[in-house]
Order: C-alpha cells, then structure tokens, then sequence
C-alpha cells in the first residue's frame, strides 16, 4: 500500500469505503463457518448434546477466534508484510530477503524456505475444498425447507460451483462492489438470529468464562480433543486475513473484524447454542434450524450468496499465490490476464481455475455432503497456520529485532494453540483429510522440480557462456555485417551472451545494427518503483545491456520497459524491432542433478510452459525464437 493510500485511510468515509470491500473478499471464509461447525463439533465426534458439552464448545469457539484471530493474526502475524504485501508467500521471501542470498550451503534458511513453500502448496488444497464445502452447506438447506427436492441438493451444488468458476474470466472489479453489502447483509442476519434464543436463554454467555473450555476436556477426554478438529472450523478462513492485506491495508481489516465480524459470529454461534439447549434434536442442521419456518428459503438464497463470496476470495487468492510463485521461479510460466487497468492485483489465470473447478465439483460429487467435507477440511490449513508461527519467529528475531525471551515466549503461545488444532486434525487423514495432503504435496513438488529444473538448466546453459565484453571485442575484430533496425535478446543472465545470438550469427553472418541484451530479475518485494526498474550500459559498438527489474506482483512488460527508457544514444521504434528468444529443449539425462523421474517431470513441465513472448508481451508478429537442445 502507498503511501498516499495509508494517509486516506486516515478519513473516517474513506475507511469505512476499505473496510466495506474488506469485509466483502476477506471475511466470506469464516463468515459462512456457521453454516456447518456447531453441527460438527458435536456429530463427527458423538458427543452428547447437553449444557455442559454446548457450553464447552461455544468457550472454545470464543477463545478461539480471539486467540487465532484477534491476537494472533490482527496483532502480531499481520506487522509482517512485505512492502504491503502478506501471505505465507509473501512471508517467506521476507525472510530472505536480497542482502542475505539463499545458497543450499545456507541448511537452516534452505528448510524455513521449504516449510515455507510447502505451506503454500497446502493452501490450493485449502482453495479446492472451501467452494465445495461453503456451496454444499447452504444448498442444503433446501432438505430443511422441503425434504421433497434433497435428491437434487448436488446437482444445484454443482451447477453453481461450474457457474461460479465461468464468471471469473470477466473479473471480481464489477462484482466486487456488491460483495461488501451483501456481506453486511449476512452478518446482520447471523448476529439477529442468535439475538433471539440468546435472551431466551442468557446462561450461554456463561461459556465466555474459559473454564468451560477446561471443563469440555475434563468431561470428554479423548473425544474433546478431537471435536478441537471440527471447532477448528470456526477459524479455516484466518490466513486470508494475512494473505489480502495488501488489497486493503491492516487498518481496514482489523476495523471489519472488530465492528462487525467478530460480534456476528459470537451472537450466531451462541444463538445456536441456546436454540440447541432446547432443542437437542436440532444439531442435525442448528443453523437452518433456528431461523422460523417462513425464513428458511430466504436464508437458503441468502447463505448460497454468502458461500460464492467466500469462494470468490480463495479462488482469486489462488490465481495471486500462483502469479507470485511464477515471478519468484516456482512455477512455469502460464496465461495470465489482468481484468483491471486500474487494479493491478486483479488477474485471472485459465488454467488454475479450470483446475479449481474440477476439483471443486469432484470434490461435491465425491463426499456427497457438507459433513464429509468437514473430515477433509483442516489439516491442510492447520498444518499452513504451523508454518506461519515458525516463519513469523524468524521474522520477530531477524527483521523486528526481538530478544529471543520475548520471540520465544509469543510464538511458543501460537504454537501450543496451532499444534493442539493441528493435531485433532490429523484424525481426520483416513476419513478424507488425505486429499489436501495429496494435493499439497503434489503441487509442492512440481514447484521444487521446476526450481531446482531452472538451476540446473541455467548452470549447463553457463557451462561455456562466453562474457558479453569478450564478444563485442570479437565483433569489432571480424566487422560482422550490420544490417538496419535493432534486435531484443532476451536472456536471464546480464553479462553474458545469449545462446540465441551467437546461434543467429553463426547462421545468418550479420548483427543488427542495435543490440539490446534484456534480462528480466524477480525481486524480492512485491512492487519496484518506475524510478528503479531499469539499469542500462552501453557496451559500445551498439550493444546495450537492459536489467528489468520487477516485483512480485507484477507482469513484466518488456516493450513498455524499453520505450519508457530515457538515456542518450539508447531509443527503440517499436516498428522497427525484432525480439529473439532462446527455446531450450530440455533431455532427461543420467547427469548428476535430479532423479530422472524428476527431470522428465521438469521436462514435461517446460514444454508445457507459457510462450515466452506472450508472457512478457512481446508483439508476436514481431518475435522469432531459436530453438537449442540442453541435457540436465
């Protein structure tokens, strides 16, 4: 966030303006936990519905989003941003950052990058699984309204889970100006539902003393511990906190949370304990079932609303997390489109979200309901909010400057918390808790093949580089023919020669007579000011070498760079350049590297890769690429 933007967040109207679009992308996830997580504290685990138990659990959900949310992430998680920027992604390339270089020799820093990492991967399981579970839950309210049509609760899950993901190529810029009220809306609802039933029977408010909590364990030993799984529910929306901070800023967020969210969930879910305190039979739906019957298909409409707004924010979070990990190497370059010029963050990305889709539906048509769900849902995003309070310790010692007692202490209170959820989760593997596992591993390995694929593809490309300097000096000695106009090498490493452009002089005996070397360099914060984007040397005889540099966040675009570029000699006519691109084949080798399955994965990988010139905008009637054979 600029600065100019942090100083209006200091007027009261622009403020709430934030805190609106705040509450309408980050809050969708735990917003719409009601809908399932009092219901599962008690049937996954077969408590028994009586005031002691319904009193413990609505302690532990309490403690709960004031711990984890309140404290944990709005307090202290949410200082570490990254030049504006939070996520789990964001957080790790914080901790290392350009003035300490990450090198395997580097063993510690190597592993916090890889728990990192892995962390990031788990959240696409997170991604798959939220729009499945949030649509599934509130279409199912339709078996309280009229039993009559429970047999076509998954067809309508579906079709709005395949509509939801249609609609994302035109962007969230219009819808996301109305997905503010109609949350507003909901939470309004949650809070005058439990209203009733909590003056009815105020004893619930009881279960703001933490005894209760203790009491719930004492009571139910093993089973209480594992029903910390399903109380987890109240809270799988936490990292989006973090992860969105840098659409919003911390001020707008923590506003949302404070006025409206967190007083909203507190009435609901201790409306529905008092409806459950006499109505024990309820537990089988107690949000639908504590509404009147003339409010069920207004709710029903309503909470499906909600639960595509609370899709909307993991599905766009996924497309951010995957244009982060393309520009910081850990994925092959894929299409991204911006569906915003005036909203930079605003990108939509085909292949992820066909990918999301298939999942989603799969994941509808497989476990069937809401429930099952439940027992998939949590151990990826426990495990990823593990991650956070190990990186964000390193993050209090080396980049706040805290003493290691008072990092200790804040962290070992995070951890006793998130391990305690983590590990009532971990019940859940065998009953589908294995799939964002699966997933998070999976895609876990794709990034590390792809990065450890690029070092050794760019260590056999610099086997026999041979230095710019040295090439120019062999130019000038040879009087190569020159021929009018100039040619962009693109190459990723300044000071050498491009593999393309000895290729072309070697086949085609003349040099242009303008030659602009362009490397394209990741930086380790979100955004590079206009101001420090480009270093350019003139090498002499017309050689020029360009170092674009970018954040990121951000899409490169290579022509728009050059042209903005104001230095005396240097210009480019768009009309009268051509782009030159190296397209290295990769072979799977028996060399010293990766194991051959994963250099055939890497392999894979690259073929399937984004052409370059489209992704950093090249004209393509402009473009020509020379292809080159590279064993790994």
């Amino acid at each position: 966030m600029s600065n100019s933007e942090a100083a209006s967040l200091k007027r009261p109207a622009y403020l709430a303006m934030m805190s609106l679009g705040a509450l309408g992308v980050v809050y969708g996830d735990i917003g719409t936990s009601p809908l399932y997580a009092m219901r599962e504290s008690f049937e996954s685990h077969g408590l028994e519905v009586m005031q002691e138990n319904i009193l413990g659990v609505l302690s532990l959900v309490f403690w709960s989003l004031l711990i984890v949310i309140s404290i944990k992430y709005l307090t202290v998680v949410m200082r570490a941003d990254n030049e504006g920027e939070g996520g789990i992604l964001a957080l790790t390339a914080l901790i290392i950052p350009s003035r300490q270089p990450l090198h395997h020799t580097d063993r510690r820093r190597w592993i916090l990058v890889m728990v990192g990492l892995f962390g990031t991967a788990l959240l696409y399981g997170d991604g798959m699984i939220t729009p499945a579970i949030s649509v599934l839950s509130a279409v199912e309210g339709i078996q309280v309204a009229t039993p009559v049509l429970e047999p076509y609760i998954l067809p309508i899950a579906s079709v709005i889970l395949i509509g939801l993901f249609l609609i994302q190529r035109h962007g969230t810029g219009t819808v996301g100006r109305i997905f503010g009220p109609v949350m507003v809306l909901w939470f309004s609802i949650l809070a005058l539902l439990g209203l009733p039933h909590i003056f009815a029977n105020p004893e619930v408010l009881s279960a703001l003393n933490p005894v209760h909590a203790v009491r719930f364990f004492a009571n139910n030993g093993w089973n209480g511990f594992l029903a910390l799984g399903s109380v987890f529910l109240v809270v799988t929306g936490s990292e989006a906190l973090y992860a969105d901070m840098g659409h919003f800023g911390k001020a707008p967020i923590e506003t949302s949370w404070y006025v409206v969210v967190f007083p909203a969930l507190v009435l609901t879910y201790f409306g529905q304990g008092a409806f459950l305190l006499d109505n024990p039979e309820g537990i089988a739906n107690p949000f639908y079932l504590m509404a009147p019957g003339w409010a069920v298909w207004p709710l029903v409409v309503i909470a499906t609303g909600a639960t595509i707004i609370a899709s909307q924010a993991l599905i766009s979070g996924a497309f951010s997390l995957t244009m982060q990990a393309i520009r910081l190497g850990y994925l092959p370059r894929m299409r991204i489109l911006h569906t915003s010029a005036s909203e930079s963050g605003q990108v939509y990305i085909p292949a992820v979200n066909w990918s999301l889709m298939i999942a989603a539906v799969g994941l509808v048509v497989g476990f069937r309901s809401s429930s099952n769900l439940a027992a998939a849902y949590g151990i990826a995003v426990s495990m990823t909010m593990v991650i956070t309070t190990v990186l964000i310790y390193v993050v209090m010692r080396e980049v706040w400057g805290w003493s290691a007692g008072l990092s200790g202490i804040v962290a070992a209170g995070f951890l006793f918390v998130d391990l305690a959820y983590f590990g009532a989760n971990l019940f859940k593997i065998p009953d589908g808790g294995w799939f964002p596992l699966v997933i998070g591993t999976g895609i876990f390995t794709f990034m590390t093949t792809w990065k450890k694929g690029r070092q050794l593809l760019n260590a056999r490309l610099r086997q026999d580089e041979l230095p710019i300097e040295r090439f120019v000096g062999s130019v000038a000695k040879t009087a190569a023919v020159r021929v009018p106009g100039t040619a962009v090498y693109m190459y990723s490493h300044p000071g050498g020669t491009p593999p393309a452009l000895l290729a072309n002089l070697r086949h085609n005996e003349v040099l242009h007579e303008t030659v602009v070397l362009v490397s394209v360099v990741t930086s380790d914060i979100p955004r590079v000011p206009r101001a420090a984007r480009t270093d350019v040397w003139d090498l002499g005889l017309g050689f020029f070498q360009v170092v674009l540099k970018y954040g990121f966040m951000e899409q490169p675009d290579v022509p728009q760079a050059l042209t903005d570029i104001t230095m005396k000699g240097f210009g480019i006519d768009p009309d009268d350049t051509v782009y030159i691109l190296g397209r290295e084949t990769v072979l799977a080798t028996d060399r010293p590297g990766m194991a051959i399955w994963r250099e055939k994965l890497f392999a894979l990988m690259a073929r399937n890769a984004m052409n370059a010139a489209r992704f950093f905008h090249l004209p393509p009637d402009r473009s020509l690429e020379i292809g080159v054979n590279v064993e790994i």
